[in-house]
């Protein structure tokens, strides 16, 4: 185990709870072990070691970040989302390569939603000539989590969201039957009606979106 990893690993081991894992386990539907530690300790525990360690070089982090996404227990996989963000000083536009590495690798919403959080609006803010070549590709693969990120990446632009974009890419996938995608529009939507509410009503109304989709996109709005 890369010795940048094993404190974290060792503290998640102290703070186990099988009790919990049990729970997490199921609600995760049984895809993925865990070590039944809940979000405000791991965050205690990340936080603090993130603060006092770091890495220097992206080799370095390319290996960690590897590593750590074959480790079975989930909280590796959210610790990784955490390391991957707080190294972006050693981004490159190659980085795209590890991104989708963990986007299509032991994928469920949690990481992929993780990932569009809190690496694709920085991502594509820092090499923003990616961002057509990168997102149409996932938009227009036969990957479902692919698919998801190219709707949520925009999710914190706010007044900066591309509207042309988001736009072309939810028509493109507003007829997909899969559950993802159909709430990932609606989130996107809901997003972005914090911002420019009009502009998503009339989205919704020139659109013919599932009830789903229709539904969560207009949830804050309609309150």
């Amino acid at each position: 185990m890369h010795s940048f990893i094993e404190p974290v690993y060792n503290a998640f081991i102290k703070n186990a709870n099988a009790e919990n894992a049990v729970d997490m386990k199921a609600y995760m539907l049984n895809k993925f072990e865990f070590f039944g530690i809940k979000t405000p300790i791991r965050d205690e525990i990340v936080k603090a070691y993130l603060k006092e360690h770091s890495l220097k070089q992206f080799s370095d982090l390319d290996q960690v970040m590897k590593e750590l996404w074959e480790i079975p227990e989930r909280e590796m996989q959210y610790f990784a989302i955490d390391v991957f963000a707080a190294h972006k000083k050693l981004w490159s536009q190659s980085s795209i390569k590890m991104i989708e590495h963990c986007i299509v690798q032991k994928s469920w919403w949690d990481t992929v939603d993780g990932i569009a959080s809190d690496w694709l609006g920085l991502y594509f803010n820092q090499f923003s000539e990616q961002t057509i070549l990168i997102t149409s590709q996932w938009n227009r693969s036969n990957n479902i989590w692919l698919q998801r990120s190219s709707i949520l990446f925009q999710k914190s632009y706010k007044k900066n969201t591309d509207t042309t974009l988001l736009s072309s890419y939810i028509q493109h996938l507003k007829e997909s039957k899969e559950f993802f995608i159909r709430k990932a529009i609606g989130w996107a939507l809901r997003e972005y009606s914090k911002t420019n509410p009009e502009w998503v009503i009339t989205f919704v109304a020139n659109n013919k979106l599932s009830p789903l989709s229709e539904k969560e996109a207009l949830k804050r709005i309609s309150k």
